[in-house]
């Protein structure tokens, strides 16, 4: 399942969780405010950027901050979704 790491008041974050659900893909949302160990993973795969939306599926983690749906197909393809 994918992993989105989010905040309450992301745009992008918004876009992407339609997008999943318009193709039918579940994920498991992960508020990073709410969340420290979140916020430092985040960081870590983001060059110490809390960029949201990130999403992760096995060892495959991309940001889709400045949200395109190119982006969510590129991570798909990458993760073999």
């Amino acid at each position: 399942m994918i992993k989105m790491y989010t905040t309450s008041w992301c745009p992008d974050c918004v876009a992407a969780k339609r997008a999943l659900s318009s193709k039918g893909i579940e994920f498991e949302e992960i508020n990073i405010e709410q969340d420290e160990g979140a916020a430092e993973y985040v960081m870590s795969v983001n060059g110490g950027r809390r960029s949201v939306p990130t999403l992760v599926s096995g060892d495959v983690a991309h940001s889709l901050s400045g949200f395109r749906p190119q982006k969510l197909d590129s991570f798909l393809a990458e993760a073999g979704l």
